[in-house]
């Protein structure tokens, strides 16, 4: 039976930087969400939950079976589990909601949860600027560049896919808060002059804690991660 409360969770990056230190970060994670399946009504995951993820037909990457199966049971029981793809995961496709029963999103979503107007999105990509990723982001999501993937074996692509996740993460990494000038913050605000009234923005992508208010009504919530900060 489902409880009441919305969770909200994004960064996990299973796989990085080592299996070590992932199978850790797995167990306190797991740990996690067993602490709130009985109150938990809907978990919202924000993306990058995987430093790399990519479904062959008939394969997906190792591991992760323990994230997997604790997922599987709080479907079972009747909790709604909701996925948004980041840019580390933004390859999965329909394993996750056939295995176990998770909701795919791969845009940003305006949603309203008890009462609230609520924007939902992993944060890559969004407000201006940054068009070398804009553009690597769209010839990713391509389904030809997807299916041209696909052709690899997956030992290979797999490989070589896991080390550029790994490059990427570590030379994009920055942990300085931008405040208004973040592009996440940016769009925020002119998502709040095209639609009016919002009341949460939640973003994961940027691995910076943050609950900051951008009016008297709404707020701006950057989730953090769990490599570093286990927030």
């Amino acid at each position: 039976m489902a409880g009441q409360i919305i969770y909200f969770a994004s960064d996990f990056h299973l796989g990085a930087p080592d299996e070590e230190s992932s199978r850790e970060r797995e167990k306190n994670i797991v740990a996690w969400l067993r602490s709130i399946e009985g109150d938990a009504e809907t978990v919202f995951l924000m993306g990058d939950v995987f430093d790399f993820w990519f479904e062959y037909k008939t394969a997906v990457p190792r591991g992760h079976v323990r994230l997997l199966g604790q997922l599987a049971q709080m479907a079972d029981n009747g909790i709604r589990l909701v996925f948004f793809t980041g840019n580390h995961d933004m390859w999965a496709f329909d394993y996750l909601e056939k295995e176990i029963g998770m909701e795919i999103h791969r845009k940003p979503l305006l949603t309203e949860l008890k009462g609230k107007r609520f924007y939902l999105a992993h944060g890559d990509g969004i407000g201006p600027g940054d068009h070398k990723y804009k553009f690597l982001k769209a010839v990713f999501a391509n389904p030809l560049c997807q299916w041209l993937f696909a052709r690899l074996h997956p030992n290979f692509g797999i490989g070589i896919a896991q080390y550029f996740s790994r490059k990427s993460r570590l030379s994009t990494e920055d942990e300085t808060f931008y405040g208004d000038k973040e592009w996440q913050v940016i769009h925020s605000r002119d998502m709040l002059k095209e639609h009016g009234k919002i009341d949460f923005f939640i973003y994961g992508h940027r691995h910076l804690a943050n609950d900051i208010p951008l009016k008297e009504t709404a707020r701006f919530i950057n989730l953090g991660d769990w490599i570093y900060y286990l927030s």
